[in-house]
């Protein structure tokens, strides 16, 4: 308990998934925390619960493709929590499961808008107000297919690509002013995300589950709550000398 206490916090796709699960975990372990999502009922809803807890957590609908909104929505919730010390950047789409040469320009600008200028909109505009808190922590949210080949989603890997290595030259060019950023990599996680991804790829559910499950060392996907533990990490003091680190919590699957 209390491993992020005096810490504000913003988390991108806040609402539902991993995110939802980093806001919970950030929450409790006593950060102020500022839900960014487009899916405002659940949002919302998230917000009341963990309010009626006792947390100090406000929802703002926030379009993470418009500079505009995250930038506004930034400042807000700097506003009313006194400060940013973390920015989570796990707003993210799966986009089309199709091999490269099916996907049209719209799919790929779509999922690079979400997922890359998504990360660079809030890393972009957390960065004054980590200056006025004297640094903070950036974690971005990549993926196993940030690291290597799963297959048929190429824009996808484009993009969580891309993160990766924006994060490692971020590190690097704000490390001087006390701002670390790192990337997590998940595996398979039981999210809204992957289970639309398996509806979409396979006409049984329970079996692509098992099937995307095995391809683990450890034979099966993981959780929301393994990642939001490895975001309270990297978010707290106790991740102080870490910066521009990719860390895989997938089960195994890049160790082979």
């Amino acid at each position: 308990m209390n491993r992020l206490s005096g810490k504000t916090a913003t988390v991108t796709g806040g609402a539902i998934g991993i995110g939802r699960a980093c806001v919970e975990r950030m929450a409790k372990e006593g950060a102020k925390v500022a839900i960014f999502d487009v899916m405002q009922a659940e949002g919302e809803a998230l917000a009341r619960e963990l309010a009626a807890e006792g947390h100090e957590v406000a929802f703002w609908r926030v379009d993470v493709t418009d500079e505009a909104a995250v930038k506004a929505a930034l400042d807000a919730a700097a506003a009313r929590f006194g400060g940013l010390n973390v920015m989570v950047n796990n707003a993210g789409i799966s986009g089309a499961p199709k091999p490269t040469d099916q996907v049209t320009e719209e799919e790929w600008d779509r999922v690079q808008a979400v997922n890359v200028k998504g990360v660079f909109f809030g890393t972009k505009h957390a960065i004054p107000h980590m200056r006025k808190a004297g640094g903070g922590s950036i974690v971005n949210l990549s993926s196993i297919a940030g690291l290597v080949g799963v297959g048929g989603v190429s824009p996808y890997h484009a993009s969580k690509g891309a993160v990766r290595l924006m994060t490692k030259n971020d590190a690097i060019t704000y490390a001087a002013e006390g701002i670390r950023v790192n990337s997590i990599h998940p595996g398979y996680i039981w999210t809204p995300m992957v289970e639309n991804h398996l509806r979409a790829t396979s006409p049984d559910l329970e079996a692509a589950k098992v099937a995307a499950g095995s391809v683990h060392p450890v034979g099966h996907m993981g959780e929301p709550d393994d990642i939001a533990w490895a975001v309270v990490y990297l978010a707290s003091d106790e991740a102080k000398f870490v910066t521009g680190i990719e860390l895989a919590v997938d089960g195994g699957y890049t160790a082979r």
